[in-house]
């Protein structure tokens, strides 16, 4: 059978295999639950399962079950009548009604309160719902698809997930690979992501050198494709030259890889840290403006780096606000 994968990039075994199950399951109406570590796609699958199945024409409606107050999340997912409870000032349809013939996709449903997970079960197995507040009974004709980063079979035994539930929910299980699994898509995906934000913000591009590259693929990526695409859009901003050198490597990547950490401007000694000297400008051969400017520049690379590229979050790490991290960049052609 065939599967059309487009939006999901890696050509790895361990990738396919989970292409080979997705073109059995998409056809079918079947419950999928799709388990696996943050950041590995789990949306992306989701999506695609949608795009390949018979309901593809019709609204594919996701929600993040840990994103939304469980007192919000019933409303959200059923839809209320008016005056059901303060606020309820008009009738809302919910996603379920929204998604009517096509697919609901429950993200993070682990985190699901027990209260509500017991009329998700309704829905799956009866395939009707009430909005909150409503006395009519509504028919779902929708596809539920779940997903989630948590052991669930873990969570039942804790009694903090309904065992029913997730074995109506665990119809076909999905386990999405992480990315330390998927040999060579480090590097396919690394190249496919770099060239995108490089035409977004660096028109001449940016090389990565083989020794980088040998690099990349060993580090474990915890974070996973998520922490490799944001990687990649820091290098596209940050980098000063043509090409990728350890230096714009953080210290995490190099010592887990086993590589020497190159020398930094500011030293970290055994005792402690130690206040620059002169004899740190004679080692470095430079005058005490291009010192000062290489420590400014490090500091607020690796801020940026512990952020993630939010700048609010890196004003805040660096003790300044905003506007102040926001000159600083433009002065240095870091924007």
């Amino acid at each position: 059978m065939s599967f059309d994968p487009s939006g999901i990039i890696g050509k790895s075994s361990a990738l396919q295999d989970v292409f080979r199950i997705l073109a059995r399951v998409a056809p079918s109406d079947s419950t999928v639950l799709v388990t696996g570590e943050s950041g590995t796609g789990k949306e992306l699958l989701v999506r695609a399962l949608h795009r390949n199945s018979k309901r593809a024409d019709k609204p594919f409606v996701p929600i993040n079950c840990g994103a939304i107050p469980r007192e919000l999340l019933e409303s959200e997912l059923f839809g209320h009548e008016k005056g059901a409870f303060t606020h309820a000032i008009r009738t809302k349809i919910g996603r379920f009604e929204m998604a009517q013939g096509g697919t609901v996709f429950l993200d993070e449903i682990g985190e699901m309160d027990l209260s509500l997970q017991v009329k998700i079960l309704r829905v799956l197995q009866e395939r009707e719902f009430d909005r909150v507040g409503g006395t009519k009974t509504i028919k779902a004709d929708v596809r539920v698809v779940a997903a989630t980063n948590r052991d669930l079979e873990e969570e039942v035994r804790r009694g903090t997930f309904r065992e029913d539930l997730f074995y109506r929910l665990n119809v076909i299980p999905i386990v999405l690979p992480p990315l330390r699994e998927r040999g060579g898509d480090v590097l396919i995906l690394a190249q496919h992501f770099l060239q995108r934000f490089c035409e977004q913000h660096r028109p001449g591009g940016l090389a990565i050198g083989d020794h980088v590259l040998d690099i990349l693929s060993h580090y474990s990526w915890p974070g996973n494709v998520r922490e490799l695409e944001n990687f990649m859009e820091r290098l596209s901003i940050l980098c000063e030259g043509d090409s990728v050198c350890l230096a714009d490597l953080p210290d995490k990547i190099l010592r887990e890889t086993g590589v020497e950490v190159p020398k930094r401007v500011v030293v970290l000694h055994e005792a402690g840290f130690h206040w620059p000297e002169l004899k740190d400008l004679r080692e470095q051969e430079l005058g005490l403006k291009e010192f000062l400017d290489q420590v400014e520049e490090r500091l607020l690379t690796e801020a940026l780096g512990n952020a993630d590229g939010v700048k609010n979050k890196a004003a805040e790490i660096l003790g300044i606000k905003r506007t102040t991290l926001i000159e600083k960049l433009k002065k240095k052609n870091m924007l």
